[in-house]
């Protein structure tokens, strides 16, 4: 991994200056801290919207602060674009799309030569039509040209000790609605409540996915046992029917990550 990181630091380097799509993930954490390494000018951006959960946006400025980046955050507007809205399977390529023409511009304005995102190789063998607005914007994956996998983007992150070198993957809350069905702001919000209501009773890494009135709950195998409690079955119900599901379900398969491209 030493030659991996060293390639990530040499092809920076080339990169001379950039603006880099920030979400305050394991991938884009790791990419910002190796831009600050590789003593290159960099911006950290951060895109939020009501497809992002509030506690993922603080958490984002708490580790660009916490690695000394310069880190603004833009409002975008894809749930005004019907073509996001109506939930195709290539949603992702709309919502990427805004955002790399954003960066762009903010690249041109400033006088940054590259855009550059937190892509993995991983990701190359996923259903990601994110990808493709990224080629098409010219987009720079510095940690795909390196040849870096989300396993060893972690250990290196565990090595230099940033905090995001095990925190769970968090892809933006239209994920949880099914392809097809219309994602709303209302929607968008119940999922994201309902989420936070569940970590705060202690569940690690889980989804509500949102079948119209339907929740879908997905946690660890280890975490499914929980429910049978009375205690927490009857303030999960209580919780979620208050945010507008009118049925709540468990799904006995567990959570795994990426379920609804299946």
């Amino acid at each position: 991994m030493t030659e991996k990181l060293e390639k990530l630091l040499s092809i920076l380097k080339d990169m001379q200056s950039a603006v880099i799509a920030f979400s305050g993930g394991v991938d884009s954490t790791f990419l910002l801290k190796a831009a600050g390494e590789a003593g290159i000018p960099h911006l950290a951006v951060t895109a939020f919207s009501e497809t992002m959960p509030a506690s993922e946006l603080k958490f984002a400025g708490e580790v660009a602060q916490l690695i000394t980046a310069r880190h603004t955050v833009i409002k975008t507007r894809e749930l005004d674009d019907p073509r996001f809205t109506s939930n195709p399977r290539d949603r992702c390529y709309y919502c990427k799309d805004e955002l790399f023409t954003r960066l762009s511009e903010i690249a041109a304005a400033e006088g940054y030569r590259f855009v550059a995102d937190g892509s993995n190789c991983d990701d190359l063998s996923d259903w990601r039509p994110g990808r493709q607005a990224a080629v098409q914007h010219g987009v720079r994956s510095p940690l795909v040209e390196a040849s870096l996998s989300k396993r060893e983007i972690r250990e290196l992150s565990k090595q230099i000790g940033l905090p995001t070198w095990e925190k769970p993957a968090s892809p933006c809350l239209s994920s949880r609605v099914p392809y097809g069905t219309e994602i709303t702001r209302d929607a968008l919000r119940r999922i994201e409540l309902s989420e936070e209501f569940l970590k705060g009773l202690g569940f690690g890494e889980l989804r509500v996915r949102s079948h119209n009135d339907t929740a879908r709950i997905e946690v660890s195998g280890e975490s499914i046992g929980r429910f049978l409690g009375k205690d927490t079955r009857e303030s999960v119900v209580k919780r979620l029917k208050e945010l507008g599901f009118r049925y709540i379900s468990i799904d006995l398969e567990g959570f795994r990550s990426g379920r609804l491209n299946e």
